[in-house]
């Protein structure tokens, strides 16, 4: 029986679902501290045991994106607030190659929030 976290990313179609498991292994590998869990219904990644960003797929553009969940306290252009009051989401174009630089930038950006 496969998990609803593992149905989550199987379930999408390509090249959503390819982005999606990239970015969830990308997300897992980055740091020893970071774990999955499925929370609200969505894959949620943990620092230390606290909730640190999320993967979803954009409503209207149907783009995956990752979610920064104090993105609001983290200023970097390809964040965007939309109607959001705490977190920031980054959008990703799954036909492209996907900005591992700036993805690691943000990432360290929202870790560094909670190292200190």
């Amino acid at each position: 029986m496969l998990r609803a976290i593992d149905s989550f990313f199987l379930n999408k179609d390509e090249p959503v679902k390819g982005c999606l498991l990239f970015l969830r292994e990308y997300i897992l590998n980055y740091n020893a501290a970071i774990t999955e869990a499925w929370k609200y219904g969505m894959p949620f990644y943990c620092y230390n045991g606290k909730m640190f960003c999320y993967l979803w797929v954009h409503k209207k553009t149907h783009n995956p994106y990752i979610g920064i969940v104090e993105g609001k306290k983290i200023e970097h252009p390809l964040l965007i607030i939309e109607k959001r009051a705490r977190m920031k989401i980054m959008q990703l174009d799954p036909q492209q190659d996907l900005p591992l630089d700036t993805i690691k930038e943000i990432m360290g950006m929202a870790l560094d929030l909670y190292r200190k």
